[in-house]
């Protein structure tokens, strides 16, 4: 469970990282993260899982929509799993909490007992791409990708 809140964080840290690089607007640089959970995991067969991420976040900038969030999580540069989140809308200066529901597949030739290593050790050797589309208010916005992002560094 704590490994799939960090592989969520990975993903909203590139996100807003992404968007306050991207938009231009110096608001944005001050987005936080303020928590991270999950109000349900759910498994929806033997390779995959739909979630619903609990986000707290705290926006001093304008309104900001992401989309298209979907990424890869590796594993000592082997892809495991695609995960793919809904639209969000960061509503204008607030601090709330977002459900965001997402889901994610495992990738073919992986099994969940190939995966316990991973949950039974350390977060080294997994990375993440990420792939979104962010815009203020309806602007037109950008299409933002990171690559190999090393989750290790958004657990400490």
């Amino acid at each position: 469970m704590k490994r799939i809140v960090h592989i969520a964080k990975i993903f909203v840290l590139g996100l807003l990282a992404l968007t306050a690089a991207s938009c231009g607007v110096s608001k944005v640089k001050d987005i936080k993260i303020t928590s991270v959970d999950f109000k349900y995991i759910t498994p929806t067969s033997s390779r995959s899982l739909d979630a619903v991420l609990l986000l707290g976040i705290d926006n001093p900038a304008p309104t900001i929509k992401v989309s298209s969030l979907e990424g890869t999580v590796s594993y000592k540069e082997r892809e495991i799993a695609i995960v793919k989140a809904e639209d969000i809308t960061l509503q204008k200066k607030t601090t709330q909490v977002y459900e965001v529901p997402c889901s994610a597949s495992l990738v073919d030739g992986v099994s969940l007992l190939s995966l316990l290593p991973i949950f039974a050790g350390s977060a080294d050797g997994l990375t993440a791409n990420v792939k979104l589309h962010a815009a203020i208010k309806n602007g037109p916005g950008t299409d933002l990708v990171f690559n190999d992002l090393n989750i290790l560094n958004f657990t400490r």
